[in-house]
């Protein structure tokens, strides 16, 4: 088993060695300038490389972009060979990132907070406190006097 930072050294070249071949050397339509390899992760024996990648488009570019880069895959996979000099070529996955649409919720939740936010806002802008500004009770000084009985002792 190879150690890690090998393993991240190797990810590392094939993300770039797959970027540099999508970008110039696949004639692919399908794969046009709207994909990005967002990441690789290797196997701890190297022996098989998950290539994370975003598609900015509708689904059906996404679809066509993933059978693309499906028929390219020999052809990335021996360039990445031609570029590691390993013993053993790592097999390439490729899985779409759901990174961007995770972000997207996210930034959807946060905007929807911020306009509940601003409605209870609104809704309290004039408003006035029920009881008092000070919910707690305190006892009065004539309260304090009125404990003790008319017979001089203390109330029970």
């Amino acid at each position: 088993m190879a150690d890690n930072a090998r393993a991240k050294r190797l990810a590392d070249l094939i993300r770039e060695v797959v970027a540099q071949k999508l970008q110039r050397g696949i004639k692919d339509p399908r794969l046009g300038s709207h994909v990005t390899i967002t990441d690789t992760r290797v196997t701890g024996d190297l022996r098989e490389a998950t290539v994370f990648y975003t598609v900015y488009g509708d689904d059906e570019e996404r679809k066509e972009a993933a059978a693309g880069l499906e028929s390219a895959k020999g052809i990335l996979r021996s360039e990445v060979g031609r570029a590691a000099g390993v013993k053993f070529t790592p097999t390439l996955t490729f899985v779409a990132d759901a990174l961007p649409d995770t972000a997207k919720t996210i930034e959807d939740l946060l905007d929807k907070a911020r306009q509940s936010d601003a409605q209870v806002r609104e809704a309290s802008a004039g408003a006035a406190y029920a009881g008092g500004a000070d919910p707690y009770r305190k006892p009065a000084d004539d309260e304090v006097a009125d404990t003790t009985d008319t017979d001089g002792d203390a109330a029970e």
